[in-house]
């Protein structure tokens, strides 16, 4: 029989019924081991022809009521070789390709994850707690594995390159400000940030594994998850000095008036007038310089307190910005020029981790002060109704200690819109 008869037969033989199972789990014995043939491994529930196989290798009978076949690895190697003229190694090859060397692959797999964090961790943001928190989440939750599996571990650089680049932490990191901002507004488009830290203008794309590397660090930064909805994605780069698209960043408000020869605030002089809630965007205020004319200025979180001040109480209203959530970018726009400008601005948000984190914000970048914001307030409204439970990680009240203290005690949310009463009756007297 010609050699090329033989192996065409040999094929035919181990790739049949009998046979299959058995080398399938040879192969993943011996990739666990490196190739190693010792021990046995084992069948459960074989077929009558895996029974007569093994038989026929090992020279011992089996009954036909046997629940798990075993044979030893050298057995079967030396019947290969025997029937075949090649063992076990050799077959497994030729049928099926070489065999996999697991333990080696884990140890380099592990020394790759290692290299990535060590790298990720020579950052200057190591020492920041939300970023050490990230790379920890990132290494335990499979993350990191799976980029390392894909070959992907270069994007956890580049996500590092991205969040040192952002221009929330300018005034931390001085020496990155050699190149600034390529908007009027301060803040840095998406694809000016992408090309700046990885080469790419569209590397941070809606998303793209690099987009979602970074959106977990920065809600990781704010204390709360990656939003779902394009809109949520959005506020959280702009809560980081980055901008998606400056037509979509929006501010609404009430009564802010404006000083200035524009449009944009011969727009919002009238509905001042008559007390109409307005929209403002990014890419007005960064086109038509916007000067609030109001000196005293309330901030809130929720759009029911401005639509609450916009019907009971009209041109009557003291002044009212509402961040809708974390401030986006044509907030903080709009509310950095007016403290220029020499306004006061009153802040407030919900009581929950989020709105101590934006509070504390507001007070640390605009010199902003607590509306309503201390745990006397706190305490009174949690005792009015129902709420929710706390959520997220525990935040600060820089300005009131002992209001984050009461919060953890009771564990609960307090919304703003409970508070209404009293801030409309604030908004009335300013």
């Amino acid at each position: 029989m010609s050699a090329e008869r033989r192996e065409h037969r040999e094929h035919d033989e181990l790739q049949g019924e009998g046979w299959s199972r058995l080398l399938a789990a040879a192969r993943r014995r011996l990739e666990r081991t490196s190739g190693a043939l010792d021990g046995d491994i084992g069948l459960a529930g074989p077929s009558e022809a895996e029974r007569r196989t093994v038989i026929g290798i090992t020279g011992r009978y089996r009954p036909e009521t046997v629940k798990r076949l075993a044979v030893p690895l050298r057995e079967l190697d030396g019947y290969l070789h025997d029937r075949y003229g090649t063992g076990l190694l050799a077959t497994l090859g030729r049928l099926h390709g070489p065999l996999r060397d697991r333990p080696a692959e884990r140890s380099d797999e592990e020394a790759r994850r290692e290299q990535a964090l060590k790298s990720a961790h020579s950052s200057r943001l190591a020492a920041q707690g939300w970023f050490a928190a990230w790379l920890e989440q990132i290494a335990a939750d499979g993350t990191l594995t799976r980029l390392v599996r894909r070959g992907d571990a270069p994007l956890l650089d580049a996500a590092v390159r991205v969040l040192e680049r952002l221009p929330g932490d300018r005034d931390r990191f001085p020496g990155d400000q050699d190149r600034p901002p390529a908007h009027p507004a301060g803040v840095l488009p998406l694809p000016v940030l992408a090309e700046w830290a990885t080469g790419d203008t569209k590397a941070l794309v809606p998303g793209s594994p690099l987009e979602q590397l970074v959106l977990r660090a920065l809600a990781q930064r704010t204390g709360g998850d990656i939003p779902r909805v394009r809109a949520g994605r959005r506020a959280l780069w702009e809560s980081a000095g980055a901008i998606a698209d400056d037509l979509a960043s929006q501010v609404l408000v009430l009564n802010i008036g404006a000083e200035g020869d524009t449009v944009v605030c011969d727009w919002l002089r009238d509905a001042a007038d008559f007390g109409i809630p307005f929209r403002l965007t990014l890419h007005q205020l960064a086109t038509d310089p916007v000067v609030p004319a109001a000196r005293t200025i309330f901030v809130c979180e929720n759009p029911a307190v401005l639509r609450a001040a916009a019907g009971e109480l009209q041109d009557t209203s003291a002044a009212l910005v509402c961040t809708e959530g974390v401030p986006s970018a044509a907030c903080h726009k709009l509310l950095g020029d007016a403290v220029r400008a020499g306004a006061r601005l009153h802040w407030r948000a919900d009581f929950d981790w989020t709105g101590l984190r934006i509070t504390a914000d507001a007070v640390a970048r605009h010199g902003a002060r607590p509306w309503r914001m201390t745990a006397a307030d706190y305490t009174a409204a949690l005792s009015k109704g129902e709420s929710t439970p706390l959520a997220g990680p525990p935040a600060a009240s820089p300005w009131d200690p002992e209001l984050a203290r009461a919060m953890a005690e009771s564990g609960s949310t307090v919304m703003e819109e409970r508070l209404l009463p009293a801030l409309l009756s604030d908004l009335t007297r300013t």
